[in-house]
This record gives C-alpha cells, sequence and structure tokens, in this order.
C-alpha cells in the first residue's frame, strides 16, 4: 500500500480517537460544573456547564466530519471529501456563538436578580477544571497540527474557550466571597465576560477555515518545501505558479517547472512523473500532484 494511503489511515485514527477523548472529556466537565454551580450558587459555573454541553455535541459533529472527511475520492468527488472539515468547523462556530449568546442573556437576567455568594468550594472546582482543559486544549491542538485537521484545531479552541471562561468565573467568584455583601452578582459579570471571550474565540477559529474553503494562499512554509522537492530532481532547472489547495487532512498541489526546451516531449513528460513521485515520498501530507512543464532555454539561467 503506498505511503500516501498508510499515512492516511494513521491520521484519520489518530482524529478520531481524540475526537471521542475530546467527547468524553467534556461530557464529565459539563455534569460536574453543573452540580457544582447549582449547589454552589455560581451561575458562572453553570454557564461554564452550557458551553461544556455545547462542546459536547460539536466534539461530536467534529467526530462525524472526520469519519465523512475520510471517505475515498469517487467520482462525484475526484478531490476526495475532506471540503466537510471547514464545514463541520462553521457548524462548531455556530455552537460557539449560540453559547455565549445564552450565556450573555442569562448572566443578565442574573444580574438583575438578588442571589446568594458562591460557595467557597466552587472556586476548588474552577481550578481542576481549568486544568484539565488546558491539557485538553494542549492534547488537541497537538494532535490536529499533526493531522493538518481544521476541525480538530477548532475543537481544541473550544477547550481553550472553556479553560479562559473557567478562569474568569474563578475570578468573578473570589471577588465575591472576598468582597462579601453586595458583590453576588459578580460571578455573573464574570459570565458575561466571558461570552465576549467565547465570541473572539469564534472568530478565530472561523478564520483559517473559512480561508480553506475559499482556496486562499495560506501555506507559504509547505510551498517552499515543495519547490525544494521538485529542484532535487535531475532536469528540473527551475520552478514557477505553485498553488496548494487543502482538502481535509492533505493538499492538492498545482506545480509549474521549467525544463530544458531541447528535450522532447516523452522527456519533459518522464521529468513530471518524476517529479511527481519524488514530492508524494518527500511530503506525505500531499494527496495528488498536478505538474505542468514549461520549456525553457537552459542559458537563461545564472
Amino acid at each position: 500500500m503506498p505511503s500516501y494511503f498508510s499515512e492516511m489511515r494513521e491520521k484519520v485514527k489518530e482524529a478520531i480517537k481524540t475526537s471521542y477523548l475530546s467527547i468524553a472529556g467534556n461530557g464529565f466537565l459539563a455534569l460536574g460544573k453543573f452540580l457544582a454551580g447549582f449547589f454552589g450558587n455560581s451561575y458562572a459555573l453553570i454557564a461554564d456547564a452550557i458551553e461544556s454541553t455545547a462542546d459536547v455535541f460539536s466534539s461530536f459533529l467534529v467526530l462525524v466530519g472526520l469519519r465523512y472527511a475520510a471517505k475515498p475520492a469517487d467520482e462525484n468527488h475526484p478531490y476526495g471529501h475532506g471540503r466537510v472539515e471547514p464545514l463541520i468547523t462553521f457548524a462548531v462556530v455556530g455552537f460557539l456563538i449560540v453559547s455565549a449568546t445564552v450565556i450573555a442573556y442569562e448572566s443578565i437576567e442574573n444580574i438583575r436578580t438578588p442571589h446568594q455568594i458562591p460557595e467557597p468550594y466552587t472556586l476548588i472546582v474552577l481550578v481542576i477544571i481549568i486544568g484539565i482543559k488546558e491539557f485538553f486544549y494542549r492534547f488537541v491542538s497537538k494532535k490536529s497540527d499533526e493531522t493538518n485537521s481544521s476541525s480538530l484545531k477548532a475543537d481544541a479552541w473550544h477547550h481553550r474557550s472553556d479553560a479562559i471562561t473557567s478562569f474568569t468565573a474563578f475570578v468573578g467568584i473570589s471577588i465575591a466571597l472576598v468582597m462579601g455583601d453586595g458583590y453576588e452578582s459578580a460571578d455573573d459579570w464574570a459570565a458575561l465576560l466571558a461570552s465576549g471571550f467565547i465570541l473572539f474565540n469564534a472568530y478565530l477559529i472561523l478564520r483559517p477555515a473559512l480561508g480553506e474553503i475559499m482556496d486562499e494562499h495560506m501555506y507559504d512554509d509547505l510551498i517552499e518545501d515543495i519547490r525544494k522537492s521538485a529542484y532535487s530532481v535531475k532536469g528540473v532547472l527551475d520552478t514557477e505558479k505553485c498553488f496548494v489547495r487543502k482538502t481535509g487532512m492533505t493538499f492538492h498541489v498545482d506545480l509549474h517547472i521549467n525544463v530544458d526546451g531541447a528535450k522532447t516531449v516523452k522527456e519533459g513528460h518522464d521529468i513530471a512523473h518524476q517529479v511527481k513521485d519524488q514530492m508524494l515520498h518527500d511530503l506525505p501530507e500531499i494527496a495528488d500532484v498536478l505538474i505542468h512543464v514549461e520549456p525553457l532555454d537552459p542559458n537563461l539561467i545564472l
């Protein structure tokens, strides 16, 4: 089996395993946050639980998207099914926006309604949650880099936004406990602030996914590696245009190479095939390469 397919299979397995871990972690934390917030009189913790519940559904969407994106190319989808990944990322962003809106609305309602000061033990719960969510962020972010998965990257930022909301809740509850009467709503203000952080994170997640689906130029480092790989093939005098599009966890490349204009069509064709084979060997994340051969007078190369 070609290295590309074996590498892709491993990437998909790793990404799916990571998604399962996210779902389990978010479900456990959502329940813990809700119970601690309900019995500890902290809406900031309940707001955190709302976001974690949305995270469960978004992680499930990521899992479904990864499974679909892994399907091989067919007659109707010659470039594969990878473009479903940024679409899933848009759905994840939608969950974040809804969560932020619900949290902001409920925070304002609670600010207007007198209530008790949160229980001190909620701070311990939040410290544990912040540590767990930061671990999840770093772990999932690392896996997204390893697999080139934009939807996993979105899932990672979901964990980071959760850690941020937990931190703001910690600050708000601390203020309420230290300042006492009259500051009961400090954690509600913290939840309101957290909703703004969530919206900002939604933008950070949306931007690269939008660039991916619009074929935006975002892969300078990869293009440099592509040119280096092409130059290593005997007969390649220079490279010109190089366009890269991302589809799921892989890339499709269009590359123009210059060869000696005195060579025959067959010789130029053979060089193009060598360039493609070399590139797929050097850069397993590339799914396919389209090579265009341009004739060139070798005397023009300095």
